[in-house]
């Protein structure tokens, strides 16, 4: 299997990355569990995604596949991955955007308190899956880590991608029974 070339997503990625996303994510426990509504989750899982694209391109911590087949948005050390409240109380109802902020809270008070590389969304196009692209993408902001001397830290609502995960260096370190069970997992 030939090596992808990966690149930095560009503001011009950002419609192909959250239409990646949101298709990675149709079944996402997490996901399902913020936009229960089958009619109004690819909208709300699109705001919800271009609003966490938009926090990161700039920092250039978005790595991609074919310009966003594969995706995997990091989040350096000291930035917070809090949510950008007035982009997503335009664009969600309220009792979305509590959930969102509920789990939001939940999953950052049970990070570290040290600094370390966060791995905030990983997904790959259902039409692209198999060709571990996923990894690929994944192992840039793992790279930036190691240069710095700093674990990686994820959280995953899937118990399918716990085994994918741990297959791939990390270790559980802290689950969250609410708001949906959750998964905390690092990577030294």
């Amino acid at each position: 299997m030939t090596t992808p070339e990966i690149t930095v997503a560009s503001p011009a990625d950002r419609a192909r990355v959250v239409r990646t996303l949101v298709a990675a994510f149709t079944g996402d426990p997490t996901l399902r569990h913020l936009f229960p509504d089958p009619v109004s989750f690819p909208r709300y899982a699109a705001v919800f995604f271009g609003n966490l694209f938009d926090k990161r391109v700039h920092k250039k911590t978005i790595w991609t596949v074919q310009g966003g087949a594969s995706v995997a948005m990091w989040e350096p050390p000291g930035d917070g991955d809090g949510l950008a409240d007035g982009y997503l109380a335009a664009h969600l109802p309220g009792d979305v955007l509590e959930r969102v902020r509920a789990y939001d809270q939940a999953v950052h008070a049970a990070l570290p308190a040290v600094p370390f590389w966060y791995l905030g969304v990983l997904g790959t196009h259902p039409d692209s899956a198999g060709r571990r692209w996923g990894h690929a993408v994944m192992r840039e902001g793992l790279l930036r880590a190691a240069a710095e001397g700093l674990p990686a830290v994820l959280e995953t609502g899937s118990p399918g991608n716990v085994e994918v995960y741990r297959r791939a260096g990390w270790e559980v370190v802290g689950t969250l029974a609410e708001p949906v069970p959750t998964w905390i997992m690092r990577r030294p």
